[in-house]
């Protein structure tokens, strides 16, 4: 770990006056950060402590029904929120589905949208890796890459997004509030994290300085809380980053979809929102056939970037599997093993 300045600053403005100074980081948790600049994989000069900085570790509830989530919020103390779960409940499934018990009692919220890139060849100082160093290459490609993105992928970057927390924030049209040196303003989080094209070490739409102060969900997600689920397929049962995920939601009206809510994790550098099968779903009655339509509308444009052709089959099935949940309505109490294809109600079909 290299040698750095570390700063406690007392309020948002000072936060971001220090960190608009080159070579700069945030640290909340540190549970990425921290492993990073271990690894040598992170080298920052200045270390910008903000997790004394006042008023943001608070869920406020707005008058319109949406929600307000503060950045310093615990992924736990939001995820066991008894109206969040009840109001947004794929958002609780997705951040019960995360990394570890203890992981989830110190992560942030905002941290969790500010992580990078679980790629091995990231996190190996020996590997070509265009994100850590712009430039040298990208090792996954002709390497170990069969978990890596079958959407919005280049050559010069095939790795995904690890969250859980995302997909369920980007299919329920979450904004991200910012501040930095010009002042605040808000992000659509669909667009916050950037596909990688020629440039993947810009990894988010954040400029130099900017700092994720909350995320707002909006009210009229709340209209999807009686057919929401997120769905994730990962490799052992927990502290997994997903092979693939859904989180879907459905409004239903006498069998009929009024609107519906598709994105994908684990195929992308970014969550990935389908939003043409989101419309090819309006106005059908809900059924297999209209699922699987839309599950291969979702995945129309899907290419392996390398040993990871199953990925985009799997993806669909997941698709299908998760709209299937959504439809037969959201669980009065949460999953033993939350978002896992795996049900534990005796006889659930387990095929995805």
């Amino acid at each position: 770990m290299n040698r750095f300045d570390y700063i406690r600053p007392a309020s948002v403005p000072e936060a971001v006056a220090a960190a608009a100074v080159p070579g700069s980081a945030y640290l909340a948790a540190g549970t990425n950060l921290v492993d990073l600049m271990k690894g040598g994989a992170a080298r920052p000069e200045r270390v910008i402590d903000i997790t004394r900085l006042p008023g943001l570790d608070r869920i406020e509830w707005l008058a319109d029904g949406g929600v307000r989530i503060g950045a310093l919020v615990r992924n736990s103390d939001l995820a066991y929120d008894e109206r969040l779960s009840r109001t947004f409940p794929s958002v609780a499934e997705a951040l019960l589905s995360g990394a570890s018990a203890q992981l989830r009692n110190a992560a942030t919220v905002g941290g969790n949208l500010m992580q990078r890139t679980r790629c091995a060849y990231f996190h190996d100082l020996a590997g070509a890796c265009n994100r850590r160093v712009p430039g040298s290459g990208c090792d996954a490609l002709e390497g170990e890459n069969r978990l890596h993105a079958v959407l919005g992928w280049s050559e010069h970057c095939i790795a995904t997004h690890p969250s859980d927390f995302c997909v369920p924030l980007v299919a329920l049209d979450a904004v991200v509030e910012v501040e930095g040196p010009h002042g605040g303003r808000e992000i659509a989080l669909d667009t916050l994290h950037m596909l990688p094209g020629s440039t993947p070490e810009q990894e988010t739409a954040l400029m130099p300085g900017e700092l994720i102060v909350a995320i707002r969900l909006p009210a009229e997600a709340a209209a999807f809380s009686r057919n929401a689920r997120y769905l994730k397929l990962r490799e052992r049962t927990s502290y997994a980053f997903a092979v693939v995920s859904a989180a879907t939601a459905l409004e239903i009206e006498d069998g009929v979809i009024r609107a519906a809510r598709i994105a994908l994790g684990g195929v992308a550098a970014k969550p990935w929102r389908a939003r043409d099968a989101e419309a090819l779903l309006v106005d059908r009655t809900a059924s297999p056939e209209a699922f699987a339509m839309a599950a291969n509308l979702a995945l129309a444009e899907a290419r392996p970037s390398g040993d990871n052709a199953f990925k985009i089959e799997l993806a669909r099935r997941i698709v299908v599997r998760a709209l299937s949940l959504a439809l037969e309505g959201t669980p009065e109490f949460m999953p033993a093993l939350p978002a896992s294809p795996f049900s534990t109600i005796t006889g659930a079909n387990h095929v995805a």
